[in-house]
């Protein structure tokens, strides 16, 4: 199944035109977002701030095309997948898309290296091919040792790196962070970051990142403040 390029331009990553979602339950209707728009040049990290129920995660999700918006256009990579069915919209997620969770999201009877594979089954590689890529993966997040530890024989910093590596094995044109420093110490969010900007400096992916920390926010290229489920001011940083 083939999904059409239907973006004039394709130097972004991320364009969003006029989103909106509401949420209702019964005859009560809430505003998450309202009227966003946003572009994120291919090799930028962004940084999304703003205080709890503001609607940063409900943006994530709307870019990761795990929500639908009430309206507006949502491009990924130059294909607009806010108007895709499902199964398109799961192809986009499966190639192009990355995910980082604060809570890992690791299957804990599965070792590192095949929580590592896990989105390249998805995609029908062959067994031998998807070992070697994940492997190559985590060695170079510093896990050469771990290929056979279980999550709950890791660190949290450990974890992390691991669910770095899945997002990352895909080769996808957006990585999207959900307080992803949320559940490890300062020494630690710190070698994360680190290890972001360097995958960001040498092979130039996408980062969009969520985050409650002003110290991670700021090693972003850019921040977006949200409020009330509006931009409220962007920083330019490096």
């Amino acid at each position: 199944m083939e999904v059409k390029n239907l973006s004039q331009k394709n130097e972004y990553a991320v364009e969003l035109s006029d989103l909106v979602k509401v949420y209702r339950t019964g005859p009560v209707k809430f505003t998450a977002l309202d009227g966003v728009s946003l572009r994120v040049k291919k090799g930028e990290i962004l940084s999304i701030v703003g205080p709890s129920g503001s609607g940063k995660t409900t943006l994530l999700n709307l870019i990761g095309l795990i929500d639908k918006p009430t309206r507006g256009r949502i491009f990924i990579d130059g294909i607009e997948a806010s108007r895709l069915d499902e199964n398109r919209k799961s192809i986009i997620r499966n190639r192009k898309i990355g995910f980082v969770f604060q809570a890992y999201n690791l299957i804990h009877r599965l070792t590192a290296i095949e929580n590592v594979q896990l989105p390249l089954i998805a995609s029908g590689m062959a067994p031998d091919k998807r070992r070697q890529l994940a492997e190559k993966m985590l060695t170079s997040v510093g896990l050469a040792s771990k290929f056979f530890n279980h999550p709950y024989e890791l660190s949290a910093g450990e974890q992390q790196r691991v669910a770095i590596s899945r997002a990352l094995v895909t080769d996808p044109a957006l990585v999207l962070g959900d307080e992803i420093t949320g559940n490890v110490d300062t020494k630690t969010s710190a070698q994360i970051m680190g290890l972001l900007k360097e995958i960001n400096r040498t092979v130039g992916m996408t980062f969009v990142l969520v985050t409650h920390n002003p110290e991670l926010a700021r090693q972003a290229h850019r921040i977006v403040h949200i409020i009330d489920g509006m931009i409220e001011r962007e920083e330019v940083l490096n």
